[in-house]
């Protein structure tokens, strides 16, 4: 039996393009005692993908050269010498951009595809979600009432977010990149209100939307929208430091914010938030999320490709605003 996977050759300075990647094809080894084998069915495209591509650590060991690419993948177990993960089991985890992995169960979740999509798990009930969830209630600490706003609101972690605010009674506003994702927000996702930052100017929007403040600013992006968001903060205000994925294609010559004293101003506090800290949390927390889906309270959006040849166009997808929803490779 064969395996294919996605190298990585080379590190990108900037955006990742296709000579960064290779594609390689190699015999699958024997088990040993306690492994088992997967053939991986999706691949969750995340914006941290461009992070991990880097040399060095941070809060995660950047990917080594000729191995292959870091990913959380999702698939069904089709042999195994470890009685606690049976064949025919599904499971997802950190499996890698291939077709089949072989793993000894270390950091992998059983998963239950009986009730859910199995693309769920790789979004809103995986690392996406669990990101929205605990970024938003154990850093954000959002209150009834309280104005909650999230930049790249039409992502995965963003709608989450935006949604979990609301179902806590918050006011919530969302930005996002056209006029599709920002009807998306208020018409399917609740939002309160909908910025397009590309044709509308994001401070004045924030004023009239928020006149007496934002109380939790949940950050996907950085750069000038971080700016932007710091300038409008209630007293008290929390900000939650998700990601910034506006600085990811250029690391070495990051903007970070010009007027961070508006925090001292503000008397408020900045967090970040990786997912990893709050693992153990995490079937609580899906099992949440999943009633708040069979509720309504959550409505989830996928972009779908498939062929895991299409990995590096796809990757590219996150970085120029294409997709639109759950960005998930299907092999």
């Amino acid at each position: 039996m064969m395996n294919t996977l996605v190298s990585l050759e080379s590190r990108p300075t900037g955006p990742a393009q296709e000579s960064n990647f290779g594609m390689k094809t190699e015999e699958i080894r024997e088990l040993h005692e306690g492994e088992f084998l997967v053939a991986i069915e999706a691949l969750s495209m995340d914006p941290a993908i461009r992070g991990w591509m880097n040399e060095g650590t941070t809060y995660i060991k950047g990917v080594e050269l000729g191995t292959v690419m870091r990913s959380f993948s999702a698939g069904k177990i089709i042999q195994s010498k470890n009685t606690k993960f049976p064949v025919g089991t599904y499971v997802e985890g950190l499996l890698g951009a291939q077709t089949h992995a072989i793993s000894n169960g270390a950091g992998i979740r059983i998963i239950d595809v009986s009730k859910s999509k199995l693309t769920h798990h790789l979004g809103i009930l995986g690392m996406p979600g669990m990101t929205a969830y605990f970024g938003l209630l154990k850093r954000g600490e959002p209150q009834s009432g309280e104005v909650v706003y999230v930049s790249a609101a039409s992502g995965v972690v963003g709608s989450t977010v935006g949604q979990i605010a609301k179902i806590k009674g918050c006011t919530v506003i969302g930005s996002a990149g056209s006029d599709e994702k920002c009807k998306f927000l208020t018409e399917e996702c609740g939002f309160d209100f909908a910025i397009n930052y590309k044709t509308e100017n994001l401070d004045t929007k924030l004023k009239e939307y928020a006149p007496n403040g934002i109380h939790v600013f949940y950050d996907n992006v950085g750069g000038n929208t971080l700016n932007t968001a710091l300038a409008n903060l209630a007293q008290g205000a929390r900000v939650v430091i998700c990601g910034a994925i506006s600085q990811y294609n250029d690391m070495g010559n990051i903007q970070g914010p010009s007027n961070y004293m508006k925090i001292v101003t503000a008397r408020g506090k900045m967090n970040g938030i990786i997912v990893f800290d709050f693992i153990a949390d995490w079937p609580d927390a899906a099992n949440e999320i999943a009633g708040w889906i069979d509720e309504g309270k959550i409505h989830v959006k996928e972009h779908i490709v498939s062929g895991l040849e299409n990995y590096t166009s796809t990757l590219m997808m996150l970085f120029t605003g294409e997709n639109f929803g759950k960005l998930v490779l299907t092999i």
